[in-house]
């Protein structure tokens, strides 16, 4: 078995490909819509997905997020100290090609993290307080706690699109999983 955290999360990449080539395609119009008011947008969720990417993986200090996280101006601090992006202040919902930029520059973090760190590495805990408890999150625990953000609001996406017709084909019918397993060679 190899320790390469590549290996071990082998697929992720393909998700963030199908999110990214159903957002490339809508207009602005398309990013805004909302079923309902107390809904997030297509845009809002899109970006969510990038910034939840950008603050867990700050928490665990992953290669390259500090560096990331410098590019956002707006943070604020909750009532156990944990700095926040004020996501509804990053006006990007309606604009594709940003939306994609941090897509793809949160990606590269990610990416990054998974070849630097290894296998033996997974259990190292960082402390994070949350509701006034302290907690020891290990890297594999926020590692897959992004992994099924992404999961999780991906879905959202789909439905979101579905609602307005558009067919995001990768993301719905094949489920963001779009690396095929090996063929038996006979």
């Amino acid at each position: 078995m190899t320790d390469s955290l590549e290996f071990i999360f082998d697929g992720w990449q393909a998700y963030q490909k199908s999110i990214v080539y159903a957002v490339k395609p809508l207009t602005p119009d398309q990013l805004v819509w909302r079923p309902a008011e107390n809904l997030w947008s297509v845009g809002e969720l899109v970006r969510h997905i990038s910034m939840g990417r950008v603050v867990w993986f700050l928490r665990m200090g992953a290669p390259g997020s500090d560096k990331v996280a410098g590019k956002i101006e707006f943070w604020e601090q909750d009532s156990d100290g944990n700095r926040q992006i004020v996501e509804e202040k990053i006006d990007i919902a309606d604009q594709p090609d940003e939306l994609i930029h941090w897509l793809e520059l949160t990606w590269e973090m990610i990416e990054n993290t998974m070849k630097s760190w290894k296998l033996s590495g997974l259990s190292k805990s960082y402390q994070h307080v949350w509701n006034g408890q302290k907690y020891a999150p290990t890297r594999q625990w926020t590692i897959w706690r992004i992994l099924s953000h992404d999961i999780h609001h991906g879905g959202e996406l789909s439905l979101m699109l579905g609602l307005q017709g558009i067919e995001a084909f990768e993301l719905s019918v094949l489920f963001g999983h779009t690396i095929l397993p090996p063929v038996v060679k006979e």
